[in-house]
């Protein structure tokens, strides 16, 4: 599966050049790690946000939101987010915001 190179490319503008962030390509998309830990991806045109256990069901009310369900099972903690909740860079930005905290937030791997 292809994903959305804007997309992703919007995303490395604001990340910039952390020593912390990498990139990865996983679930068919490309994945932005802080210190070996997942907090966004591109799959397809979509946005998948690792937002913690706590945080998912105040995610999952915001609009352009739905479970993520990589393997058929609802993964509690990961959202995604539709590309036309994306339009705006402010709404990208806080979502980016949020699944970098998460990952920031683990033991590095």
């Amino acid at each position: 599966m292809a994903f959305d190179e804007g997309l992703a490319e919007r995303i490395r503008a604001h990340f910039g050049a952390g020593p912390d962030i990498t990139e990865k390509r996983m679930f068919g998309g490309l994945a932005f790690l802080h210190a070996g830990n997942m907090a966004v991806g591109v799959i397809g045109d979509e946005l998948m946000v690792r937002v913690g256990p706590d945080a998912t069901d105040a995610a999952l009310a915001r609009p352009g939101t739905r479970p993520f369900d990589f393997t058929g099972r609802p993964m509690r903690g990961w959202v995604v987010v539709a590309a036309s909740a994306l339009s705006e860079d402010e709404d990208l930005v806080g979502w980016i915001d949020q699944g970098h905290a998460f990952a920031a937030g683990l033991p590095p791997k």
